[in-house]
């Protein structure tokens, strides 16, 4: 079997419904529709998502982080002329704080289960986690709502202020400045972070751990000069090799309860494929 018929096999036996959907609307020709459908299922009355969009996030009420699951997944759809984005940007408006960003989670974390890792004060601040990436995605599509203007503006703000930062922070960051339209303002920003950005990568791709690989922050190519063609080669082998017996691809990080094994399993195997497609690496797709 290929790479993609061991990756349907192991969707077919491990993913959930919205996952298998993607595949097939992705790889075998399948209408988006009906990947549609299932994601407002994860949708609720405020426009946010919830409901294990984001499998570490057990709880039904909306939550900022399951906004951007829902974007990239409608971004892989080119769906962005979906009712859900507008309602979902609504909800954003009303949990930012007042300089313009949304904060990482909400209290309202703590009524439900979840990983240990979410984890909030009373009055969160704004973060760069998601609102950079969530901000990225809607000017990659034109977005003309509201929220927009003040979180862009509260991430020119925030990026200006780094001098180190995280993986996570890192690669919210670098989905902004690939994405955001001022190009010269963010090619000016990457150039003074770039080292500052490059300190989080792992660069080994045998490194244990929750590493954070060139290809998570580049799962197609950028406009930004962040990594050299022979670094993304060699990264783009070692996902191929990583791809398990069964046909899918795991995620590095503890899983907590077993049911997120398989379902960031059939998440994230998606969203390999679609990084071997953005480089060339299915033959035929």
């Amino acid at each position: 079997m290929d790479v993609i018929d061991r990756a349907e096999r192991y969707l077919h036996l491990h993913g959930r419904l919205i996952d298998r959907l993607r595949f097939a609307a992705l790889f075998r020709d399948g209408p988006r529709e009906p990947v549609l459908d299932v994601l407002r299922c994860y949708q609720n009355a405020d426009g946010g998502f919830g409901n294990a969009l984001e499998p570490d996030l057990r709880g039904a009420g909306s939550q900022p982080e399951p906004v951007e699951v829902a974007f990239w997944i409608l971004d892989e759809l080119d769906a962005f002329d979906s009712p859900m984005v507008a309602a979902a940007c609504d909800y954003l408006t009303a949990v930012s704080t007042p300089d313009g960003g949304v904060p990482f989670v909400l209290p309202s974390v703590r009524d439900t289960p979840r990983a240990p890792w979410w984890e909030t004060p009373d009055d969160p601040p704004g973060n760069l986690i998601p609102t950079a990436s969530i901000a990225g995605l809607l000017h990659k599509h034109g977005s003309t709502h509201p929220w927009l203007a003040a979180a862009t503006d509260f991430c020119w703000s925030r990026i200006a202020a780094l001098t180190e930062t995280s993986p996570y922070e890192a690669r919210a960051a670098v989905t902004f400045l690939d994405l955001v339209p001022d190009r010269s303002r963010a090619e000016a920003e990457f150039a003074r972070l770039r080292d500052a950005l490059l300190a989080t990568v792992s660069f080994d791709p045998g490194a244990p751990g929750d590493a954070h690989f060139p290809l998570d922050f580049a799962s197609s190519p950028l406009r930004l000069p962040m990594f050299t063609e022979d670094v993304l080669d060699a990264h783009l082998d070692a996902l191929i090799r990583a791809q398990s017996d069964d046909g899918g691809w795991s995620g590095n990080w503890p899983m907590w309860t077993p049911v997120v094994e398989h379902e960031w399993g059939g998440y994230l195997t998606v969203g390999r494929l679609n990084t071997l497609r953005a480089y060339g690496r299915l033959p035929g797709f």
